[in-house]
Formats: C-alpha cells, structure tokens, sequence
C-alpha cells in the first residue's frame, strides 16, 4: 500500500477562481500490508475508481455498505475520441457525485493512448501528477463547482481500489496488475453479475440513472437523456433480446450518469441535449451542480 501524507485542495466557493484553494496536509498511519491491517479489524480504505456512471457509482455505494472508508472518487479524463479502457462523455460529474458523498476527488488527465492509460492512472494515485492541470483540462466550464468540492493531491493512502469492471478482462487484468505494482487490493463488486439483476438493483434501490450516449442498434434517439425506471428496463430487456446486445451495455451500447444514489447526500441537478448523428448519438450536459 502507499504511505506518505496526503494533501487534500478545496474550494471556498463556485465562483472563485482556481488560487482561492486553500491546502492543508494531514497524515495517516497505515499498517504494512493488507492483511496486516485487515486482520487487526481496522477499517479498510479504499479509493473508487468512477466515471460517474451506474457500475462504478453503484460499486461506491457496495464499497459503503461494507463498512469501508472510502477515502477518494477517481476520475479518468480522456482527452481523446476513444479508450479501450475508460467512460469518455460527461465523467466529470464525478467530481460533483464525490462532493455529493463527502469525499475528495482526484481527477487523473490521459489523451486515451492504450499504451499509457493506465500509466496515467498510476502516476496519479501514486502522488506523480498536477491535480490542478487534470481538474482544468476535465472540468467543463457550464458545470458548477460545489462549495463541498474537495480535491485530492499526493499519494493515496490505501488498501484497496473498488472499480465497476462488469466482464471486460481487458480491463479487469490491467487494473488488477496496477493494483499489484501499487502494493494494494483490486475488488470488481460487479464482476459477472446477473445483467437483469444488476440493471433491476439499481432501480430498486434508488439509483437515478440517465442514459447519455447510445451506440448499437435497437436503440434510437429516444433513449438519449431517458431515465433508467421499471418501465424503461422493461423494454430495454425486450429490445435486448431482440438485436441481441448487452442489456447492461457492457459491450458499448450505451452509457450513463448517475444523479442520485442511496450514498448521496445530495441529489446531483443536471440539464442537457441530445445529439444524434443517425445511428449513434450523445446527451451532452449543459449544466451540472449540487442541489441545495
């Protein structure tokens, strides 16, 4: 696990500007390894690594309900058109989901090479990135920085790192193998679950899940900016079942953001477009901030 102090950067106020931080450090005694400090009955601490959609927002709140500290949000923003291994379209409602929990977020910049994601992503969590530089590049400018907003800046202090991976060994297998140059644990909640049972989970318990890019056939316009209710799970399986796609788009059919949770204190406000081009499209956010 990584031990060295941690310095969290966090915002007065929405408006100000990017020098109104104010920094201060504190430090953590952490035991010498996983099973050390898991088996003396201390809490764990685990960092989640979230796009701000339903698999990974859905492992945060698993992560809670396991009696677990969790002690980041991290957010890989990819400043490119694709990645093998990351959400690309409207990630950085993270940041204001973590606001929402009450935990600091830690953006992570990549421009989306295959080679290096995961580099990236590991120079962050090990303290070797500008948390500034990465909160600029991914923060869009029509969101709304909440006064809870705190950034995390240094090495994480972890025992674990809690990822919505669903069947893709091709990232299941890196994230694992950065876990283990990291010294800490890799644990994917979500790894091989029932799709209809996932996908039912997340109503049944609250999740507030918006679809915001669509991608396969079966699927049209409509579903951009649509709400992931009963009725819509409904016919989601049946069209599914009909063009023969992952009904818990694992595969790339579709993506999402996740506005409220049971883990949320407060429910994140968001207003947007859709944009199709004919067989594909987006739903893009045009303003995002915490509720009141």
């Amino acid at each position: 696990m990584i031990v060295s102090s941690s310095t969290w950067l966090h915002r007065n106020h929405p408006d100000a500007h990017m020098d109104s931080y104010q920094h201060w450090s504190s430090e953590y005694s952490i035991g010498e390894s996983f099973m050390r400090h898991h088996s003396q009955g201390e809490t764990m601490r685990v960092a989640i690594l979230s796009s701000g959609g339903k698999d990974s927002t859905y492992s945060a709140w698993w992560a809670t309900l396991q009696g677990w500290d969790v002690v980041s949000i991290i957010t890989v923003g990819v400043i490119g058109q694709d990645s093998m291994m990351f959400q690309i379209p409207n990630t950085a409602i993270a940041g204001v989901q973590a606001a929402s929990i009450g935990v600091p977020w830690l953006p992570v910049m990549t421009r989306g090479h295959e080679d290096i994601e995961v580099q990236d992503l590991e120079c962050a969590i090990a303290g070797n990135s500008s948390v500034m530089e990465a909160f600029e590049s991914i923060w869009p400018d029509s969101y709304t920085v909440p006064e809870e907003m705190a950034l995390h800046n240094g090495p994480l202090e972890i025992d674990g790192i809690v990822s919505g991976a669903l069947r893709s060994d091709y990232q299941k297998t890196r994230i694992e193998r950065m876990c283990e140059r990291l010294g800490v644990k890799s644990f994917c909640p979500l790894w091989h679950n029932d799709q209809y049972g996932h996908m039912s989970s997340l109503v049944e318990n609250g999740f507030e899940v918006i679809f915001t890019s669509i991608s396969c056939e079966g699927l049209d316009e409509t579903w951009l900016g649509a709400k992931l209710e009963r009725n819509t799970l409904e016919k989601l399986e049946s069209l599914s079942l009909e063009n023969r796609f992952n009904l818990d788009g694992e595969g790339g059919e579709f993506e999402t953001l996740v506005v409220n949770a049971p883990h949320f204190s407060k429910r994140v406000l968001v207003e947007g477009s859709p944009h199709w081009n004919g067989s594909r499209g987006v739903w893009n956010v045009e303003s995002c901030l915490l509720e009141c």
